[in-house]
């Protein structure tokens, strides 16, 4: 079976020769015509996938509860910009600006709402989850329209859908990863000849075995820089979210999820989504040769612990029916369990500031 991005995307390969992952990627997602974000609707139940503000409304109020306690830190700054970048359906904001709210009036009341989204569809869903704040956001296409001020960020699986490059191990060393098409006429992976720079390795080059792959993404570094150089610029605080790794290492993790199953990378292209791991060790470097302060990096599980999910379910289920604190207690399992396959695991969290301040539930860095 094959899709119109398939056909698409085979034709550019015939005329042109393969295409590096990168473009494969990006294709998949942001195609104009056929790509997965231009066409889809990807989240809830009915989408590919559920996001972690989707099991519960815990997540976007622990988020809230850290914001606020950014600003305390940072000394309560007025003309507070909050900013999400890719906010989906605008679920987590809601769930954030009901808690800031209610613990910080001062805050809620002076700060303006920015957020970053480029599809008209969900700005369309967002405005009306947000309907009630209506007068106090503002949309923009990029993140460098968010007016100057101090700068309070949040971005829940912002990354892992920022394309990455892909390297394989070759007797001659590494070389990209490539789509091109099999004699079947199908799309397939081969080896192209640009290679990487060895001392982005975590490891030399000769202890790695052949068909070993290496991923590295530029364009995640430059979001992620783009954000520094804000709070550089203005002062305040970056929580990012995401699923992927603390340590950066070796192994392929491009993934297509279509329908809540995951499906092969290649076989779907603009009907699945497309994501790969956060390597938040690469974010974080990237962070500190910026001249920012790295707050920490956690599982997202110890996150919320440390933030105080446990109490907070516990008083939303206070005086209500077993039945809804049972719902209760499974979404905290599933968004701060441990244990392989859960959220609490799977996904990190990751926070940088400038100046530089200590933050809550991250332990300072020595």
């Amino acid at each position: 079976m094959t899709t119109a991005l398939g056909e698409k995307i085979k034709a550019i390969i015939q005329a042109n020769g393969p295409i590096s992952v990168t473009d494969y990627f990006s294709l998949c997602l942001a195609d104009p015509e056929h790509g997965y974000y231009r066409t889809r609707e990807p989240f809830g139940r009915s989408g590919d996938f559920v996001t972690a503000p989707e099991v519960s409304q815990i997540f976007g109020e622990m988020i809230g509860v850290f914001i606020v306690h950014a600003w305390q830190r940072h000394g309560t700054p007025t003309g507070v910009r909050l900013v999400e970048i890719g906010p989906g359906r605008g679920t987590m904001m809601a769930d954030m600006l009901r808690v800031i709210s209610r613990i910080a009036p001062p805050l809620f009341d002076a700060m303006t709402v920015h957020l970053v989204e480029t599809s008209e569809r969900l700005r369309d869903v967002q405005s009306q989850t947000l309907e009630p704040h209506g007068e106090r956001i503002t949309w923009h296409d990029g993140f460098d329209e968010v007016p100057p001020g101090f700068t309070l960020i949040a971005a829940n699986e912002l990354f892992d859908a920022i394309p990455i490059r892909q390297f394989i191990r070759m007797p001659t060393g590494f070389r990209e990863r490539m789509v091109g098409i099999d004699a079947d006429g199908e799309l397939t992976f081969a080896a192209g000849v640009a290679g990487l720079d060895p001392t982005l390795l975590p490891e030399p080059v000769q202890n790695v075995p052949v068909g070993t792959l290496f991923e590295i993404s530029p364009a995640r570094q430059a979001v992620m820089m783009a954000i520094c150089e804000r709070l550089r610029a203005f002062g305040g605080t970056a929580l990012t979210i995401d699923y992927g790794h603390l340590v950066t290492g070796f192994g392929d993790t491009l993934q297509a999820v279509r329908m809540h199953e995951f499906d092969p990378p290649l076989a779907h292209p603009g009907e699945a989504d497309l994501t790969s791991h956060v390597d938040f060790q690469q974010l974080a470097e990237t962070a500190l040769a910026a001249g920012l302060h790295l707050n920490g990096a956690l599982h997202q599980g110890d996150f919320l612990t440390g933030l105080g999910i446990l109490e907070r379910a516990t008083a939303l289920g206070r005086d209500r029916e077993l039945q809804t604190q049972q719902v209760i207690q499974t979404a905290v399992e599933r968004l701060a369990g441990a244990g392989e396959g859960r959220m609490g695991e799977l996904f990190k969290v990751m926070a940088v500031s400038y100046p530089a301040i200590d933050l809550m539930p991250f332990r300072p860095v020595d």
